[in-house]
């Protein structure tokens, strides 16, 4: 799998399109997914959703271990710890692999919102397992 194709993959995926999801980095065991912050993206205290940053880093697991062993590949299980509230104006979620087996891997995922002036801030961190569902791809 390539840049190319991991975006396509996403664009294949409804509620990707709906939160306007795009990767910006795939390869070596690493990917990045980002999306901009808008108004229907937070819930009632002015935060990022806590499903959208859990969307953003259960995405990013995938992708980065699709960086490894290819498509077909589906998340079997993953925990997040929610650190401080998302603000800002950018969601970054970047996963890399711990560990790619035959019929697993494992990966973890920062969370950070960008402002506008760049600055990054750490908002979440996760780890999962992700099942190879089609070992032929």
């Amino acid at each position: 799998m390539d840049l190319d194709l991991a975006r396509k993959v996403l664009a294949e995926q409804p509620f990707s399109r709906l939160l306007g999801a795009r990767v910006t980095a795939f390869g070596d065991g690493e990917a990045t997914l980002e999306l901009d912050i808008r108004q229907e993206l937070l819930q009632q205290y002015g935060y990022v959703h806590g499903g959208v940053v859990s969307y953003a880093a259960d995405n990013t697991l995938t992708l980065a271990a699709a960086t490894v062993v290819g498509p077909g590949l589906i998340t079997s299980g993953f925990t997040i710890d929610y650190l401080r509230p998302a603000t800002g104006e950018i969601l970054r979620a970047h996963g890399q692999v711990v560990r790619a087996g035959r019929t697993r891997v494992v990966s973890r995922c920062d969370v950070s919102t960008v402002d506008a002036a760049g600055k990054q801030t750490l908002c979440a961190v996760a780890q999962g397992n992700i099942a190879v569902i089609d070992a032929r791809s």
